[in-house]
């Protein structure tokens, strides 16, 4: 059909046509043949194929690679304060669905694209909402977004008193944005005094600091996850590498782990761990210890076998495609000295959080891993995001966590 929009339009190329076909809500800038008046960055324009059918409605941005972000693929939207609300609505009706009403209380609430809203996080600890926004079409709109999730949640008997911004990012330049966090202010409402948040996931108590926390404060995709670790835990003696604040080496302490080992370099992250340790009155069996994994292994392969459960949960080795070798070689160095630190019948629990490190990949590597270490695996389960994270069929980007839990036999 032909465009009948009040925007500008902008014409794509047939490559372009068919990512936009297969679901994906991108144009890149080297897609972009023609742009048919002129268009403020931020704006909403229409986007055409060549042979002027219309194909979408999305946020333009002449700073960024990404020159459009859909937004709606229905020609009968009309993008007003209502459209936003309902889009909202049905975020929030989702994560109550799929998490239940505990779950609902620590969660994200929007993922991005996922969610049909380009380039924004929400994320919700307890009573405070951590927000990052990555495009500029979110940024201009924040006021009518923001306002309206709190006031969604609020009017189904949710308490919240603030929301954080964490715009403290360098992609944001990449979008003609400036960096920066703080508190957004709600209409009529003073600030929050403090930005930490108190959280329960898996029965243990958490304090998270949404100002200074990794990303918007913490991990949260990994809450299911933790919970299958917890299972196998009971009575093994566990090393969890990469530990962050320790969420990993908690849930197997309270799973009736017989000792835990928390590791990080991170001298910093590794006094959290500390602190939820202590309390949640797992000190008994928890050790957090300061250390650079990749070190650490090497040097434990020389000392008798102590561990029969290792967890690796690393940051993201990649994020482009120009550095994937380099990352599968590093996630291969990390699964090989896990595996010959196991003893048979021991337990392993790795993954990637990076979606270029894709699953065949990782497998992949997995597989040589276990090749060169003169093991074989006996996989348990293959786990991904938890569902507050959904994947977007179409939009690789959304599909980025793996998973594995392996026996070594």
């Amino acid at each position: 059909m032909k465009a009948q929009r009040p925007y500008v339009q902008v014409t794509i190329t047939p490559k372009g046509e068919a990512a936009l076909v297969k679901g994906h809500p991108w144009v890149y800038e080297a897609e972009v043949t023609a742009v048919g008046g002129e268009v403020t960055d931020g704006d909403l324009v229409d986007v055409l194929s060549r042979k002027g059918s219309w194909l979408g409605t999305g946020f333009y941005n002449s700073h960024s690679k990404i020159r459009v972000r859909l937004i709606s693929r229905n020609a009968n939207d009309k993008f007003d304060e209502s459209f936003w609300v309902r889009r909202l609505c049905y975020a929030w009706d989702y994560r109550k669905t799929v998490m239940g009403e505990e779950d609902s209380r620590c969660c994200r609430i929007i993922f991005g694209e996922a969610d049909h809203f380009p380039g924004l996080t929400v994320d919700r600890f307890g009573d405070l909402l951590s927000v990052q926004i990555l495009s500029l079409g979110m940024e201009r709109i924040k006021d009518i977004i923001l306002p309206n999730l709190v006031n969604i949640l609020r009017e189904d008997g949710q308490s919240i008193r603030g929301v954080f911004l964490r715009n403290d990012v360098a992609i944001r330049e990449l979008e003609g944005m400036e960096q920066g966090k703080g508190w957004y202010e709600l209409p009529g409402e003073a600030v929050p005094q403090s930005a930490l948040a108190e959280i329960v996931e898996n029965g243990i108590h958490y304090t998270v600091d949404v100002e200074n926390g990794q990303k918007t404060g913490f991990f949260l995709d990994q809450k299911y996850n933790r919970q299958a670790v917890a299972k196998l835990a009971k009575g093994r003696t566990v090393l969890d590498c990469f530990t962050h604040t320790g969420s990993f080496a908690l849930n197997a302490a309270r799973g009736g782990a017989r000792h835990v080992t928390a590791v990080d370099v991170s001298e910093f992250a590794v006094e959290c761990a500390r602190r939820n340790a202590e309390r949640n009155g797992l000190s008994d069996v928890m050790e957090c210890v300061a250390a650079n994994v990749f070190d650490l292994l090497p040097q434990l392969e020389k000392e008798p076998r102590k561990y029969d459960f290792i967890i690796l949960d690393p940051p993201a080795f990649t994020k482009s495609r120009k550095t994937i070798a380099n990352a599968m070689t590093g996630y291969k160095e990390l699964n090989y000295r896990a595996m010959k630190l196991l003893p048979r019948g021991g337990y392993l629990a790795t993954c990637s959080c990076s979606h270029f490190a894709s699953e065949e990949l990782f497998i992949k590597m997995l597989h040589s891993a276990a090749k060169d270490a003169g093991v074989q695996l006996r996989q348990i389960e293959a786990r991904q995001q938890s569902c507050d994270h959904p994947i977007l069929w179409g939009v690789e980007e959304t599909n980025y966590l793996k998973f594995f839990l392996f026996q070594v036999v």
